[in-house]
């Protein structure tokens, strides 16, 4: 990083459960539930303290580091990265994934802030360490890895560049059948199924397994496709189910459904998907940079 001036860093801070309901962004009836000591609530109250307290210590150490700092509240808050050095994400793995959506040519650390309720794959700091990972990531001395992105086009029109882990295709009713025309090289297939799953690298740990799908090197920039509980009738087989698509190629589906969506790293993004329209997946020429992961990971 430019040593001649003050580092400039963007924390994205997601809000905790707890906060979200005394901000009256959730459900009323938690607060009865966290009186009674719910089990569906009861990891609420110290999950919140332990994330408040590793935000301020990520405060305290980039103000002691001479950090030009901005903080957002909110997981899925859009920022530009212009004219920054480092993203420093707080919370879990679906703060950094949310966060990575507007992050392009700075790297981000993951700082996972209550690391005995929350996953932290992605993230390469934790409890006591957070104070040196954070000054090694402004020094440069952190580990650096390149993962590869997705990007998303439906009728030829970009839509992202920028999905971290995988996309899914589907039915907007979770229990109706996803009807849709699977295209991969030279081979076309109609398909019945859930839905589809296309991911990449980074995401063949999580949807991509659980659905019969291979772990894949980091370091890979092919995607891979699962079919999702395909239907198949009269002793036919589909020959389309789950493969991998070289980062030179396109995996097309050509949608049979009136009302569909494409959610991109979760529920939150969700780009609609009507009849006849052309969704195409291909791997991004805009990988994210993240610091601190080993690369046995």
């Amino acid at each position: 990083m430019n040593k001649t001036k003050k580092p400039r860093v963007i924390v994205v801070a997601k809000r905790s459960s707890l906060a979200r309901l005394e901000d009256g962004e959730v459900d009323q009836r938690a607060r009865k539930l966290l009186r009674s000591g719910d089990a569906t609530v009861r990891k609420w109250r110290p999950a919140h303290e332990d994330h408040v307290r590793t935000l301020e210590r990520v405060e305290k150490t980039l103000s002691r580091l001479g950090a030009e700092v901005l903080i957002l509240h909110g997981s899925h808050a859009v920022f530009d990265t212009r004219g920054s050095d480092l993203v420093v994400s707080v919370g879990g793995d679906g703060t950094l994934l949310a966060a990575s959506h507007s992050v392009s040519g700075v790297p981000i650390l993951g700082v996972n802030s209550a690391p005995r309720y929350s996953v932290g794959f992605f993230c390469g700091a934790k409890g006591r360490a957070v104070e040196a990972q954070l000054a090694r990531a402004l020094s440069g001395e952190l580990p650096q890895m390149k993962l590869s992105r997705m990007a998303v086009r439906i009728n030829g029109q970009l839509r992202s560049e920028r999905v971290l882990n995988e996309a899914l295709i589907c039915h907007i009713d979770p229990a109706a059948t996803s009807n849709y025309i699977l295209e991969f090289g030279k081979r076309s297939e109609e398909q019945k199924s859930s839905g589809i799953w296309v991911g990449t690298a980074a995401g063949s740990t999580g949807a991509l397994r659980s659905a019969g799908g291979e772990i894949m090197p980091f370091g890979s920039r092919q995607l891979q496709f699962v079919v999702r509980e395909p239907y198949v009738a009269g002793g036919r087989n589909y020959k389309l189910t789950r493969g991998l698509v070289p980062s030179t190629r396109t995996l097309i589906v050509k949608s049979k459904m009136h009302h569909a969506r494409v959610f991109l790293d979760g529920p939150y993004r969700a780009l609609p998907v009507r009849l006849g329209d052309h969704v195409q997946f291909e791997t991004s020429r805009d990988p994210l940079t993240v610091l601190g992961l080993e690369p046995s990971r």
